[in-house]
């Protein structure tokens, strides 16, 4: 069951920005009197498709179909990405017949330099006014709220956090040396902007100020395991429970607040989940809340995978901090987080990965990862769902942009050759392009799959 809601979601979220992406190019092409043969989802051969010529049909159309002005729309065998099949034009469909043939009017190679690149360009446009519309009513609709803390609650046993010193009650008022305001500024300092970095800690301890730094190789690779620091005035809440398992049976239901485990109170959901681990086995008093009502029980921990089958959130009950935006503020807001989450930390990321700060494998993720946080995005709510696709959005837009043969930064680098030297690479040259292109995109994809299916393990 996980496995077929994991699929479906990642089937929404490739549908949407593939169905996006493509209606870019095809409507580029139709309003610059070009014809577009097909509108593909996924890749390979054609499963079944409608066209205003022929009906709804399956397998491959026939050769004698001449589709004039209309399109075949068509599903592909291979559910990843899709294409929009421009006349004319050489691309992933590897269609040459038309080469040593006389430009027609409908065609691509026959109109001019500036309207070839909007209709290379477009989808990458489309991309970005998805990402902006998804990012601008989330500010409308929610703005932003912010916990009003630095201050750690909780250290995770184990963790490098709690190997160099970093202790519960002290208070983060920096790290590498830019000021931290609020919960939200630790996390993207530790897992974004400073990621496969070492971290210098400036810390208020006790009234005092101190500093700490760990080293980037003591830290380790944070996208396997968290960085262990937890903000204070937060505790346990119940998302979930299964049933059949301990926690159902003692009548812990979900939106439940866990008080204390084993005679020691709780206040955060990885303590809890440590505690539940060490207890595994051992018949241990929970105690929860629910509406002001205390209530307790005993469970025992499966001695298997030391659980007691509940899936715990997390609840900030401290002081926050909304930040509301009206239609014209939400405007800069919304190209800000375009701008830093589209470009900068994409190229960041790249920059760490050539320097070796971040290891290739983990800073690449494929169709099996991009599944799984689909899914993961979905429990989380509509807004973080939405959000994920927004980011992803901006993602496809920024790695189709790059000056690569097969992607569409490659065809706008070709057309930049023509409209400089007032003629084409010859067709031999851009076929060769594209398929060496293709190539190596698809042996990346297949890497990319490969380490995607060994990181489960």
């Amino acid at each position: 069951m996980e496995f077929i809601t994991t699929l479906f979601y990642f089937l929404i979220v490739i549908g949407i920005l593939v169905f996006i992406h493509e209606f870019g190019h095809f409507a580029a092409a139709k309003l610059n009197g070009m014809r577009a043969d097909v509108f593909a989802f996924g890749m390979g051969p054609r499963v079944f498709g409608f066209n205003k010529v022929n009906g709804f049909t399956f397998g491959k159309l026939k050769e004698d179909v001449v589709l004039g002005d209309n399109t075949d729309y068509r599903l592909c065998a291979f559910p990843i990405g899709g294409y929009v099949k421009v006349a004319g034009m050489i691309d992933e469909s590897m269609d040459k017949d038309f080469v040593g043939k006389e430009p027609q009017p409908w065609e691509y190679r026959s109109k001019p330099v500036w309207r070839r690149m909007i209709v290379i360009t477009a989808g990458v446009f489309m991309n970005l006014v998805l990402a902006f519309i998804i990012f601008y009513s989330i500010t409308l609709v929610k703005g932003k709220n912010l916990m009003d803390t630095t201050t750690i609650g909780y250290i995770a046993q184990g963790s490098p956090a709690q190997e160099f010193g970093l202790r519960t009650g002290d208070k983060i008022i920096s790290i590498n040396g830019n000021t931290a305001e609020y919960w939200e500024d630790i996390q993207s300092k530790i897992y974004i902007d400073n990621l496969g970095e070492s971290l210098t800690f400036g810390i208020n301890r006790n009234g005092k100020d101190t500093s700490i730094l760990i080293p980037k190789e003591k830290i380790g690779v944070l996208t396997d395991k968290p960085f262990g620091i937890y903000p204070n005035n937060t505790t346990p809440i119940i998302n979930d429970v299964l049933s059949g398992k301990p926690a159902s049976n003692a009548g812990i239901q979900a939106n439940d607040e866990i008080v204390s485990y084993g005679g020691t109170a709780v206040s955060n959901s990885q303590m809890l989940i440590s505690l539940i681990k060490n207890s595994a086995g051992k018949e241990t008093k929970i105690e929860w809340k629910r509406n002001g009502q205390f209530m307790s029980a005993n469970v025992t921990p499966s001695v298997e995978d030391s659980t007691i089958g509940i899936f715990i959130g997390e609840k900030y009950t401290g002081p926050e901090k909304l930040l509301s935006y009206n239609v014209i503020t939400a405007i800069p807001k919304t190209f800000g987080d375009m701008y830093y989450f589209g470009v900068e930390v994409f190229f960041k990321s790249i920059a760490k990965v050539i320097k070796g700060d971040i290891p290739f494998k983990k800073a690449i993720g494929g169709p099996v990862k991009i599944a799984k946080a689909s899914a993961q995005s979905a429990e989380a709510g509509f807004l973080t769902f939405i959000n994920f696709v927004a980011l992803l959005s901006m993602s496809l837009a920024v790695i189709n942009i790059l000056p690569f043969p097969a992607l569409d930064g490659g065809h706008f680098v070709l057309l930049m050759f023509e409209g400089i030297f007032r003629k084409p690479l010859p067709y031999k040259v851009q076929i060769s392009l594209q398929y060496a292109g293709f190539i190596i995109l698809i042996a990346f994809m297949l890497f990319v799959l490969y380490n995607d299916l060994i990181s489960l393990n």
